[in-house]
């Protein structure tokens, strides 16, 4: 199987070539030999390589960037999907997208978790250009996969593990969001949802991907530094408290990033909990 990956050079990436790497025939590009967000170029390579599938590993993810690059995040989240459904649709490959969470509201009632279908009512330039990202795809491809994620981390570059964990190192207390529940989602485990997704071939259409069960940045944080033996004291504070505490100016956070996982459960999609994740994390980069 030939599989087009897209932005193979981020973190998500990395983790998608060394599982799809074994028996396949991997074609990776990032920015400089694919700009998706040029659709005659993108028609052109793609009517070359005719790959099976195209994994769409390429988002503008600065989230509060974002508010002042509207133009570009949309090019990216907006344009780069949509023109890659229409090359797909030309060669009949199967194109798998990642997106996100801030796609819907984040006011939900904490009772309650998002499935796929609930209303979508981005509050954020992020949220808005990916969900034109998924409106693009859905209007121009029959045959795709969406995953929307949520508090992805993972090996290489900075996360919030490897930033918690070294503040643990340095300081005796530090503060952290309490006001905001989700699911801590391990790279890896988010690459291996799309391998059995395509593996077993399960109906087209868009899932949550995150690791199962639900905690807040808070508990988050003590767990990355409990599992490692930092001692270091976690106060909780609310965003609105830790904005004006930081001094920084955000673009608006979900309060509830929780999504139903039921639907890819139910498609025979094994979901590890998050707490599983963390600790497999931590033992991969323990001597890194």
């Amino acid at each position: 199987m030939k599989i087009l990956i897209t932005g193979a050079n981020g973190m998500l990436a990395k983790e998608v070539k060394e599982k799809f790497a074994n028996g396949n025939e991997l074609i990776l590009t990032d920015v400089s030999e694919l700009d998706i967000t040029n659709e005659e170029n993108v028609m052109k390579f793609i009517k070359e390589t005719k790959p099976d599938y195209i994994i769409n590993c390429a988002a503008y993810t600065a989230v509060d960037k974002a508010e002042e690059n509207l133009e570009l995040a949309e090019k990216i989240n907006g344009d780069g999907p949509t023109n890659l459904a229409k090359a797909a649709k030309v060669v009949g490959a199967k194109l798998v997208h990642i997106s996100t969470d801030y796609v819907f509201g984040g006011d939900l009632d904490l009772s309650k978790d998002y499935k796929e279908d609930d209303e979508k009512k981005p509050v954020t330039a992020y949220g808005i250009t990916k969900l034109h990202g998924e409106q693009g795809i859905e209007k121009n491809l029959d045959e795709y996969y969406i995953f929307r994620t949520a508090w992805l981390y993972g090996i290489g570059g900075n996360n919030f593990v490897k930033t918690m964990t070294k503040l643990g190192k340095e300081k005796d207390e530090i503060s952290v969001v309490q006001d905001q529940h989700g699911s801590p989602t391990y790279a890896k485990d988010l690459s291996e949802i799309i391998y059995q997704a395509v593996a077993k071939q399960i109906p087209y259409g868009i899932y949550n991907a995150t690791n199962e069960g639900y905690t807040t940045w808070y508990d988050f944080t003590k767990e990355i530094l409990a599992e490692q033996n930092i001692t270091c004291k976690v106060n909780p504070v609310t965003t609105e408290e830790y904005i004006k505490m930081m001094n920084v100016v955000q673009a608006k956070r979900p309060f509830n990033s929780q999504m139903s996982k039921n639907k890819l459960k139910e498609a025979g999609i094994q979901v590890p909990e998050w707490k599983d994740g963390l600790k497999r994390y931590l033992k991969e980069t323990e001597n890194i």
